[in-house]
């Protein structure tokens, strides 16, 4: 559609009195070639109601839309049926049909009188006496053989009424106001004070082709629900309600936790907090999530605190995180605190074979990767004492392992712990 600017220079063309072939000059100057169809089209949108336009302005309308595609043949001028219906119209003024039908003939020829006359002056040496019409099957025959079928209108769109409610205090048609611009009148919405945006607003409100009645229609019935949809899919269903029980409950005991808890990886904890913590793990064991030690903090809980660090894997030995918090203790440095806590986890709980396995053979090799023979000596005896503390509980299997064990006992020999390990093995083997 056009805006409000294109819309005021619209209505001058068809306001100012001259020739039809100025009014035809002065529609090019306004409009650009691509401008046309756009600006054609709501001049048809105009002359759809007999109201919005005066009569010499109707006149001018039809001319421009007939000259502008003179060139051009009939099955692809735009608005030709346009032009057809209006001429074959009995309703219609005669005139204004007589007016059509001399721009149809004129079709192969040009009218040199027709275009130098103004609308006023055809107007007023029009002889309805002398002319003669033709009727509508002549007109389609003769000019719209080529034209394509005229699309087929709805019984909504035949019973739809006008959407332009007329003023009856305000002339119809386009008058001048003080200040000589283009004015529409006879239509309640359009006021000289915005000329150009009640006359683009009437143009977009015409396209609408008036108010059709409403297509009433019943709701269609719903299907029966099949036995695997989700109930609440089903809007006749009593849902109840479900309280948050939790909701507005006392947190104080979490914080105090994870208080706690951070204190614990910093540093030993006082018997009376280790006993507090212990305590609220043993009383609610979901504590245990919320408490704010992760995997990764592990080893620090382990070396400050074994006997808190025993108590929260124990806790988590049913939850899907446990096999990080196991990967955190096997790959952690090995230590007589690593050490307690998995003898510990041990007589505890069944422990997966493979995470002992694992654990053992890191300590072995701990031992024999350490450079200090000081340190060495001291871990090797605290890892054959943890040994045989598994094999004596009879956590680990001595034949998984047996070749890895001896190796390490021929190793360290000099040792104390590391001999008595050996003829333990020795006393399994018989």
């Amino acid at each position: 559609m056009l805006n409000s600017g294109d819309t005021a220079s619209l209505l001058a063309v068809l306001v100012e009195e001259r020739s039809l072939e100025s009014h035809l000059s002065a529609f090019a100057m306004a409009f650009k070639r691509h401008q046309h169809f756009k600006a054609c089209y709501c001049l048809t949108l105009l002359l759809e109601d007999r109201r919005l336009l005066k009569q010499t302005q109707r006149l001018v309308a039809f001319y421009i839309l007939f000259e502008l595609y003179r060139g051009e043949q009939s099955s692809i001028n735009p608005f030709m049926s346009v032009l057809i219906d209006a001429a074959s119209n009995e309703a219609a003024d005669k005139m204004e049909r007589a007016f059509l039908q001399i721009l149809l003939q004129s079709l192969n020829s040009n009218n040199k009188e027709l275009s130098m006359k103004s609308a006023s002056e055809f107007i007023s040496t029009f002889d309805p006496s002398v002319h003669k019409f033709l009727s509508a099957e002549a007109l389609k025959s003769r000019y719209a053989g080529n034209l394509p079928p005229e699309p087929r209108i709805s019984s909504f769109k035949k019973a739809s009424i006008s959407n332009i409610i007329p003023d009856p205090d305000i002339p119809l048609g386009f008058a001048l106001d003080s200040t000589e611009h283009a004015v529409p009148g006879g239509v309640t919405q359009l006021g000289a004070g915005n000329r150009g945006a009640a006359a683009a607003e009437l143009v977009q409100s015409s396209s609408l082709n008036g108010l059709e009645p409403p297509w009433v229609r019943p709701a269609p019935p719903r299907l029966p629900p099949q036995q695997g949809e989700m109930i609440w899919l089903i809007p006749d269903t009593q849902h109840e309600l479900m309280w948050d029980y939790g909701m507005c409950a006392d947190t104080s005991r979490d914080a105090a936790i994870r208080d706690l808890i951070n204190r614990a990886l910093k540093g030993p904890l006082a018997p009376a907090q280790q006993k507090k913590v212990l305590m609220e793990l043993e009383a609610d064991p979901k504590l245990v999530y919320h408490c704010g030690l992760t995997s990764r903090r592990l080893p620090e809980l382990v070396e400050n605190n074994s006997v808190i660090a025993v108590e929260v894997l124990l806790k988590l030995m049913n939850s899907n995180q446990i096999i990080d918090y196991f990967k955190m203790l096997v790959n952690m440095d090995i230590s007589l605190h690593s050490m307690e806590v998995v003898n510990r986890l041990t007589t505890a709980v069944d422990l997966p074979t493979e995470f002992v396995h694992m654990y053992v053979s890191n300590c072995i090799s701990s031992c024999e990767n350490i450079k200090d023979k000081c340190l060495q000596n001291r871990l090797v005896r605290l890892v054959c004492v943890f040994l045989q503390s598994l094999i004596r509980n009879k956590t680990i299997n001595v034949q998984d392992l047996f070749i890895e064990v001896q190796a390490f006992c021929i190793n360290f020999s000099q040792i104390r712990e590391a001999a008595t390990l050996f003829r333990l093995l020795k006393t399994l083997e018989c």
